[in-house]
């Protein structure tokens, strides 16, 4: 499975406002998080909403044949960045201006599956797997060597 990017340049918000919205969703699972941007009120959660669509889109394009909701897509990467800045002036008394910096940032998110590390872990074989029962979730416990022995006397007299 692949990752897939999005990027979004020049967004008029400054990045200070947006890496609320980065945080909010930072490590969530993809559909949780556009329904956390949805009911969020802050002015950088609707940009980010379209670009974190944007991105499961990419995947899905990069992953012909598979489905959004069988990946169980989550957001892998999200960092906000300063973009360029317009340089205004407002009027000051005495003949002055004030400078007034409008910002703007650029914001790259990475979405990728949970599904590939689901599926490395469980074709990973377990050393001493042999003593386990399959498809159990009982963790392995070594004996040691007198109970093993007292076990094996036990079996050889019964």
């Amino acid at each position: 499975m692949a990752e897939a990017r999005a990027i979004l340049r020049n967004c008029q918000s400054s990045p200070r406002k947006m890496r609320y919205v980065a945080d909010l969703v930072r490590g969530m699972d993809a559909e949780k998080a556009l329904y956390a941007l949805q009911l969020s009120s802050k002015h950088g959660a609707k940009p980010m909403g379209k670009l974190l669509r944007s991105a499961m889109d990419n995947w899905e394009k990069k992953n012909e044949g598979m489905r959004i909701e069988d990946a169980r897509l989550f957001i892998k990467t999200v960092f906000v960045d300063g973009g360029r800045m317009l340089k205004r002036w407002l009027p000051a008394p005495h003949g002055r201006a004030y400078k007034k910096r409008k910002r703007s940032n650029h914001i790259t998110l990475i979405v990728d599956t949970k599904l590939g590390v689901v599926e490395t872990t469980a074709a990973a074989p377990v050393q001493g797997a042999s003593e386990n029962v399959a498809g159990s979730s009982a963790p392995l416990i070594k004996k040691s060597s007198s109970r093993r022995k007292k076990e094996e006397s036990k079996a050889v007299t019964a």
